[in-house]
């Protein structure tokens, strides 16, 4: 892990509570209520996340809330779904570990608490959690990127990603690709909320280098499958053009001792959520 930027544990989480995690999902999916008005589409290509995202404060203000977010090409100039519901869904986000029972206890669970003490964690909080579907034939790409460029923190260095793979994750439906190493190069970029009064509510400081495709290698992973991702390790994944979503429950936690939480960043704690440590 110190030397690649990531970590492959297979069968870290059971068939069973992988099982869980994804009837779990199921049910929240079929209850769920977006407001047409508040429907976005999930993108991570700059200009698209700043019209979508960045003008929404419905993604603003989903840090401690459960709130749901779109595939491209699924909603109609209103905001309907032009296919079911179920299948429209790119990702759901970002306070599942702390108000969702499955989640949370995936999240708390007894080996991701020695897991982070075999790192050395000493005062981990959990500072986001999400579902991500990758849907069958239209599971949009995640263009390379670093955690880090949304969750900054001061030191660098503080912010892991667990990566849980609900189902097999191939090359061909979209399994991540890192450069290892590259999480020894800093930053270059970073999404920071806006200053009040301009046109999007987050904008992007720097810019991401190109980088070169060759130096990426593939990490297809089996189901109950966790990858420990290094904040500012370089990753992606590809269109899914096959006809088997990649389901995924992943989460971040940060090393609090010694660390401070950009108030810059889009992602803030709140009253009625602060981080909550993850040993419990």
């Amino acid at each position: 892990f110190r030397k690649d930027g990531f970590l492959v544990l297979e069968q870290f989480f059971s068939a069973e509570e992988c099982d869980s995690m994804r009837s779990q999902i199921q049910k929240i999916v079929a209850e769920m209520e977006v407001p047409a008005h508040c429907r976005t589409e999930f993108s991570t290509r700059e200009e698209e996340q700043l019209q979508a995202q960045g003008s929404s404060d419905y993604f603003l203000t989903s840090g401690d809330k459960i709130r749901f977010f779109f595939e491209k090409g699924v909603l109609d100039e209103k905001g309907n779904f032009l296919i079911p519901k179920e299948k429209s869904v790119s990702k759901i986000g970002h306070a599942l570990h702390a108000y969702d029972p499955v989640f949370k206890q995936i999240t708390h669970s007894p080996k991701v608490q020695e897991l982070g003490r075999k790192l050395g964690l000493e005062r981990p909080v959990v500072v986001q959690s999400m579902y991500i579907f990758k849907q069958p034939g239209i599971g949009g790409e995640v263009t390379p990127h670093q955690d880090a460029t949304f969750l900054h923190t001061e030191p660098l260095g503080r912010i892991l990603g667990f990566w849980i793979a609900l189902e097999d994750a191939t090359q061909e439906n979209g399994c991540l690709w890192f450069i290892p190493g590259s999480h020894t190069n800093g930053i270059t970029r970073r999404m920071v909320r806006a200053a009040s009064g301009a046109s999007t509510c987050v904008e992007f400081v720097g810019s991401e280098p190109a980088y070169d495709d060759k130096q990426f290698i593939p990490l297809p992973i089996r189901k109950g499958g966790l990858i420990l991702i290094h904040g500012e390790v370089v990753h992606k994944s590809e269109l899914n053009s096959s006809e088997s979503s990649r389901h995924v429950f992943t989460f971040h936690v940060m090393e609090a001792k010694g660390t401070t939480w950009s108030k810059e960043n889009w992602l803030q704690p709140t009253p009625e959520l602060p981080f909550p440590s993850l040993y419990t």
